[in-house]
C-alpha cells in the first residue's frame, strides 16, 4: 500500500454514467487552489470520446482504459474519487493498483463485489428484479450501444440550477455493456485501502443501492462514511463540499 507519510498530491476523478472528466470541473478548481494536481479522467465512448462509441465497449474495456491512463500517468500515493457507475472503475482499479493507493472516495457510487455488475450489486434481490431492471436498461438504448442520457434532474440537478444546461448539452450516451458485464476481480477490490464512502440525501437517488451500502460499511472499520446534504450530482451541486471531502481525504492519508 501507498507510504502514508508520503504527501498526497494526486487525486483521480472518475466520472459516472454520461459523464466525462468535464463534470469535474468545479471541484477541480477548489482542489487546485490547495496545490493538489488534479487528473479527471474521461472513458472511452463518452464526452470528447464519444466517437469511439461502439457496441464492444463494455465494463472491462473501460477499466482497462482507466488503467492504461493512470499508468501513462505514472501516480502513486494518489487519492481515487468515483461517482455513481464510476464506482464500478475505480473498485478495479484499487483491485489491480492497491499498493500505489493512498485513500479511495465513493461519491454516491456503486461498490460491487467479484461478479456483480451495476444491475446486480447491492442488497440482495429476486432473480426478476435484475431481468427488469435490464429491460429498462435496454428500453434507454434502442440502438443496442448506448443507453440515453438522463434528464439533469433525474441527477439531482434541478431545471433551474445555474448548471443545469451545461450539464444538459455536456451528457452524452453511455456504452449499455458496461452496465450488465459483471466486475472480474482478484483482491477483494478495495479492501484494505483507507476508504470514505459519500451518500449524497437531497433529494436521494431512487431506485438505487446507494443507501443500502452506506449502511454496509458504517460496520467497516477502515470505513468512513459521510452525508452531503445535496442531489447525486454533488461535484456540480456542491462542488466545494465534495472539494473538502477530497482535501480531508488527501491530508489524513
Amino acid at each position: 500500500m501507498s507510504n502514508p507519510e508520503a504527501i498526497v498530491r494526486d487525486i483521480v476523478l472518475v466520472p459516472g454514467a454520461w459523464h466525462g472528466g468535464w463534470c469535474w470541473d468545479l471541484v477541480s478548481a477548489e482542489l487546485e487552489q490547495r496545490d493538489l494536481c488534479v487528473h479527471a479522467l474521461t472513458l472511452p465512448g463518452l464526452a470528447e470520446r464519444a466517437a469511439e462509441l461502439s457496441a464492444e465497449i463494455g465494463l472491462q474495456s473501460q477499466i482497462d482504459d482507466a488503467i492504461a491512463q493512470l499508468e501513462t500517468l505514472g501516480l502513486n500515493n494518489f487519492v481515487l474519487v468515483g461517482h455513481s457507475y464510476g464506482g464500478m472503475i475505480i473498485t478495479a482499479i484499487a483491485d489491480k493498483l492497491k499498493d500505489r493507493i493512498a485513500h479511495i472516495i465513493y461519491l454516491d457510487a456503486a461498490l460491487p463485489i467479484n461478479g456483480e455488475s451495476m444491475v446486480s450489486y447491492g442488497e440482495p434481490r429476486p432473480e426478476e428484479e435484475f431481468v427488469k431492471a435490464e429491460h429498462a436498461l435496454r428500453g434507454l438504448a434502442p440502438d443496442g450501444i448506448a443507453m440515453k442520457p438522463f434528464d439533469p434532474s433525474l441527477l439531482g440537478i434541478p431545471d433551474d440550477h445555474e448548471h443545469y444546461e451545461w450539464v444538459l448539452k455536456s451528457l452524452t450516451p453511455h456504452p449499455l455493456k458496461t452496465w450488465l458485464d459483471p466486475i472480474s476481480l482478484e483482491n477483494e477490490g478495495p479492501e484494505g485501502v483507507p476508504a470514505t464512502y459519500v451518500l449524497c440525501t437531497e433529494p436521494l437517488m431512487p431506485r438505487t443501492q446507494f443507501s443500502w451500502t452506506a449502511k454496509r460499511l458504517q460496520e467497516k472499520p477502515h470505513w468512513s462514511v459521510k452525508e452531503l446534504a445535496t442531489g447525486h450530482d454533488a461535484m456540480i451541486t456542491d462542488p466545494l463540499a465534495t472539494a473538502r471531502i477530497i482535501i480531508e481525504a488527501a491530508l489524513k492519508t
